[in-house]
């Protein structure tokens, strides 16, 4: 039975050590709002390569980054109250989700460069490796995902 204790609680450190690293923050709405978000995504990513060894190169924490911006901006014009940025990293992929109280889900229109503005979800659907937009009991939730 010690030999199982020991054992138990050595696989349970392992486990505890390779949790995603996480980050979240919710956002009112206020001025700057936006560029506290992509700042918060942006330490969260330095953090993600120091600690995960995380590969961001050949633009892909820039995605991250414009991803960040663009959810969050949809949060902020689309909801009627405070949303939620989270962020959750491995070494092998980027999760970025946003929470907000609309529980229209977002619009991707077809390609048109013509077209001024509602280009966001165009962006992020380009950027990102999948995209899942879904209702929540609060209103909605887009999510993001980069494997790295």
């Amino acid at each position: 039975m010690n030999g199982q204790t020991v054992a138990g609680t050595a696989f349970a450190s392992l486990a505890d050590s390779v949790r995603p690293l996480r980050r979240a923050r919710e956002f009112l709405g206020s001025p700057g709002c936006t560029a506290e978000a992509r700042l918060l995504a942006d330490r969260f990513l330095r953090q993600l390569e120091a600690e995960w060894c995380a590969a961001l190169g050949d633009g892909r924490g820039d995605d991250v980054l414009l991803v960040v911006n663009e959810l969050v901006t949809n949060a902020e014009r689309h909801s009627h109250g405070p949303y939620l940025l989270e962020l959750e990293g491995t070494g092998r992929q980027v999760i970025v989700t946003v929470y907000d109280s609309s529980s229209a889900l977002p619009r991707r229109y077809e390609r048109d460069p013509g077209r001024l503005g509602r280009h966001g979800m165009e962006i992020v659907h380009v950027l990102s490796d999948r995209l899942v937009a879904e209702r929540v009991p609060v209103g909605k939730r887009v999510q993001a995902m980069f494997e790295l």
